[in-house]
């Protein structure tokens, strides 16, 4: 599929201030809205990260299709939750639309259960713009 989303600056302003309220503000270290090939829409952080956010992009969207491949390979259209657990730091995938992953950064600070709930909510808000 060779579909592209392009964003006004408005929406791109609009899809920023919801990640600030719904995620950012709520302990989340780094956000990122990227397409499926890795291509960084939007990117915030809370201040205190430094990781190489395009080379994370590149390698999430690789990890997306291949988990996505899977799926279909067990019949499943795709796996609700994808997330990765790390000692400090923890990755939660989320597909807004078709071609639009969100990406959370969080530490043990913040809970799964209420990072999913308020990632749901965002990518609701967000829908409404694209």
């Amino acid at each position: 599929m060779d579909f592209t989303i392009d964003f006004t600056k408005e929406q791109i302003e609009a899809i920023e201030n919801v990640l600030e309220e719904e995620l950012i503000e709520l302990g989340v270290q780094s956000v990122i809205l990227m397409d499926l090939a890795g291509n960084v829409i939007v990117n915030l952080d809370s201040g205190g990260t430094s990781h190489d956010v395009f080379s994370l992009a590149a390698l999430a969207a690789g990890n997306y299709g291949a988990v996505s491949a899977m799926a279909n390979i067990i019949g499943e259209q795709e796996f609700s939750l994808l997330f990765h657990k790390g000692e400090e730091e923890s990755i939660h995938f989320s597909k807004v639309v078709d071609d639009l992953l969100l990406l959370t950064i969080f530490n043990k600070n913040v809970s799964l259960g209420f990072l999913r709930l308020k990632v749901a909510e965002a990518i609701k808000r967000i829908q409404l713009l694209v």
